[in-house]
């Protein structure tokens, strides 16, 4: 199964089905599920960044998850890769000008399950793909 580690509060603002792109300086071919990993480094000005852009962007800011709330440092959901976006198609925006838009949609929030992320597109291990099976038994992982 493949995970992509963000940071915190973007990781959130997907699982919660408010951000339909993840901004990366690269493309990927990778379509089907994905799971969702918050990473654990998460500074307070980022945070607090990222909070004024989703305000922005139309989120009100009961519906997000404040500084200490956010987990860190695990899976917390799986989404559905869609598309990669090229920084010329810009249309969502959540798309940051000059990056590429790895497209999400049908976001679904997991049971936290604590393990090390990675960059870029990466394999969770079996361990983590058994838990998610005995906590998930309803989704279906390919």
């Amino acid at each position: 199964m493949k995970a992509l580690s963000i940071r915190q509060p973007w990781v959130h603002l997907i699982v919660a089905g408010y951000k339909d792109i993840e901004n990366r300086t690269w493309r990927t071919s990778y379509r089907g599920p994905l799971l969702i990993h918050a990473s654990k480094s998460m500074t307070r000005a980022e945070y607090e960044n990222a909070m004024r852009f989703a305000i922005v962007a139309g989120v009100s800011y009961e519906e997000l998850k404040r500084f200490d709330e956010s987990e860190r440092g695990g899976i917390i959901g799986v989404v559905d890769v869609h598309d990669c976006v090229p920084p010329s198609r810009r249309t969502s925006p959540w798309h940051m000008e000059g990056c590429y838009g790895i497209a999400v949609r049908n976001a679904r929030a997991l049971t936290f399950i604590p393990c090390t992320g990675r960059l870029g597109i990466f394999d969770v291990s079996p361990d983590v793909v058994a838990v998610l099976h005995e906590t998930h038994d309803r989704l279906t992982f390919a």
